[in-house]
């Protein structure tokens, strides 16, 4: 067998755990876990001694902004951000016009992305057409997705047509995402609460950035409660495997947790912006708009520190959401005038694997948030998300020892900007790499558009066979 490339000499985390090793790509697909400097001869041999090699990172939730929105954002400058952080997958939001809710709506959009994605992608459709569902489940897709909030006062990230909050038209959704199999990813939040919430802070003048974020908050974040309660009812009906985003409090995860426990299929992720950027009132003061997403107050963080460690929550996605400066001045003013979101894209590995430095949790807690639960809930595993034979040769190769201090002008994304900035971190990631082929290296973005494929869940066929294979060295 004709060698592709080995990496040599690097800190493998493999499933077992970290372990010197070389690694063997052929095809595209891992061929060969050895000890380290007993790799075999090949055509390109890379010396990533003193590095860490990781499994390519799986980014579940991601705003591309394209099509209808590239002013943001689009695919290129959104998945080069991505491979700069090491993402050696990114799947795309429905949010964008026009939506991905019919087939033809999203064979046009993966058109898009064969064309200019530098990295391996999804599409996570949009499942406020329910008559289409059965169609669009057959075309490859990893999950469905829906927001449960319709905007006031602005017309974007959450506008008509994708926002679905009517309990009755959601469990149409519910029962129509069940017959497929796949997952459904929810937005949570409780419109009802929330108009009376707001209409409270208006009427007491209060329309600022301080506004905004207390009343996402308010009530000690009743409007989460409230829609992950009404979810998990009707996940219980339905059946499906439901899927939480932005888990951010302290009862949402007792719920999530409880549900668990009865075997139920309920999984959620967690955000950078609930990590390391809204946990902390000085960041909503000193960044205002740029800060929200929502302001998450300690005790709650702390709760989802300790989901992400217990395995109630199951990974970590971005939520990459760029918006223009011009998008998010308004909110210093009427924070509901702003687009609401954040880049991180670029920078999340970087700020997770400051924690791993700093004790807070190993490397392979790290990876197994970052790759293994995201590959294995959508159904990517043992194809991407872990270092096997057999798997396909995604990196996301890592220098633990380098520190660096975020910047604005280091920022790939369209937007330019980053809520980040001047944030110091400890572990930095130099290459990635995507089925054998260098995206980002010497770190530098070096991938072509139209290298990425569409990452579809591994039949049971190739389960099988991959299962066959070894683990580790």
């Amino acid at each position: 067998m004709a060698i592709d490339l080995v990496l040599k000499g690097g800190v493998v985390v493999a499933e077992g755990g970290p372990v010197q090793a070389d690694v063997a790509v052929s095809g595209g697909v891992i061929v060969g876990l050895t000890a380290a400097g007993e790799g075999p001869q090949a055509r390109r041999t890379v010396d990533v001694t003193g590095l860490h090699v990781l499994p390519g990172v799986i980014d579940t939730h991601a705003h591309h902004r394209e099509p209808g929105f590239t002013h943001k954002e689009d695919i290129i400058t959104g998945t080069s951000a991505a491979a700069a952080g090491g993402v050696t997958v990114s799947c795309a939001m429905p949010n964008v016009y026009p939506p991905p809710n019919t087939p033809e709506v999203l064979r046009d959009m993966f058109a898009l992305y064969e064309r200019k994605s530098l990295i391996d992608y999804n599409i996570n459709a949009a499942s406020s057409n329910p008559e289409a569902i059965p169609e669009i489940a057959k075309m490859g897709i990893l999950a469905f997705k829906i927001f449960m909030v319709v905007d006031t006062g602005r017309d974007y990230p959450h506008m008509p047509g994708i926002g679905v909050h009517d309990h009755g038209k959601l469990f149409k959704m519910f029962q129509a995402v069940a017959k497929t199999g796949l997952p459904l990813m929810i937005h949570p939040h409780d419109q009802a609460l929330m108009d009376s919430i707001e209409q409270d802070f208006w009427a007491r003048g209060e329309r600022d950035f301080r506004a905004y974020a207390k009343a996402y908050s308010s009530h000690d974040g009743v409007i989460w409660d409230s829609a992950v309660g009404t979810l998990l009812q009707l996940q219980r009906a339905a059946g499906l495997h439901l899927h939480i985003l932005h888990l951010q409090t302290r009862r949402c995860v007792e719920m999530i947790k409880a549900a668990r426990a009865e075997g139920r299929p309920v999984t959620a992720e967690v955000n950078p912006w609930t990590l390391w950027l809204g946990n902390d009132w000085a960041n909503i003061e000193r960044l205002g708009p740029y800060a929200l997403s929502y302001y998450v107050e300690r005790h709650h963080y702390e709760a989802v520190w300790q989901a992400l460690l217990d395995g109630t929550a199951d990974m970590i996605a971005t939520d990459h959401a760029p918006h223009t400066h011009a998008e998010k001045e308004p909110g210093w003013e009427n924070g509901w005038k702003a687009h609401t979101g954040t880049p991180s894209a670029q920078e999340y590995v970087s700020l997770l694997m400051t924690d791993v430095n700093d004790g807070k949790l190993t490397l392979k807690k790290a990876v197994e948030l970052l790759s293994e639960n995201p590959a294995k809930v959508f159904k990517l595993y043992p194809k991407k998300g872990a270092i096997r034979i057999g798997a396909d040769a995604d990196f996301a190769v890592v220098d633990m020892n380098a520190e660096l201090t975020l910047n604005n002008e280091r920022i790939i994304s369209k937007c330019g900007w980053t809520p980040y900035a001047g944030r110091k971190v400890k572990g930095v990631p130099v290459h990635t790499i995507v089925r054998g082929q260098f995206v980002f290296q010497d770190s530098k973005v070096v991938g072509e558009p139209g290298r990425g494929e569409k990452a579809s869940p591994v039949t049971a066929e190739q389960a099988a066979r991959l299962a066959t294979a070894p683990v580790t060295v």
